[in-house]
């Protein structure tokens, strides 16, 4: 009923850049925080930024300064907008949203993921 649907993965060169977006869909009443963790092969997943349905944000020591996060909420999305990209930034991203359904509790839901690859 609720999905999220990320889009915008793909292969880079180092110190390239590229764009993440997720899309919101179904029956939804309200969406609160929203975000993006990444996992890496091996590796646990971790978040790297959230954004408040106020616009307020957080974000990995990792990716601060090289990384932002941006919402519409309007259109119930979320991009993340990666800049200055390493090899150690390859992953799966992938959305993360607190959202209350029509007539329903609020519940956590995640994207299917996208792959980010940095490599020459």
């Amino acid at each position: 009923q609720v999905q999220l649907v990320e889009s915008g993965g793909g292969l880079v060169r180092p110190g390239g850049s590229l764009r993440l977006s997720c899309a919101a869909s179904g029956s939804i009443f309200r969406i609160y925080d929203m975000g993006w963790y990444r996992q890496a092969p091996g590796k646990q997943r971790e978040s790297v930024a959230v954004i408040t349905s106020g616009g307020s944000t957080n974000y990995a020591d990792s990716v601060k300064g090289r990384f932002t996060i941006s919402r519409n909420n309007a259109e119930n999305t979320v991009d993340l907008q990666m800049h200055s990209l390493h090899p150690e930034h390859t992953a799966v991203y992938y959305c993360h949203a607190a959202i209350v359904r029509q007539y329903g509790p609020q519940e956590w839901y995640w994207g299917q993921g996208t792959q980010v690859t940095v490599s020459s």
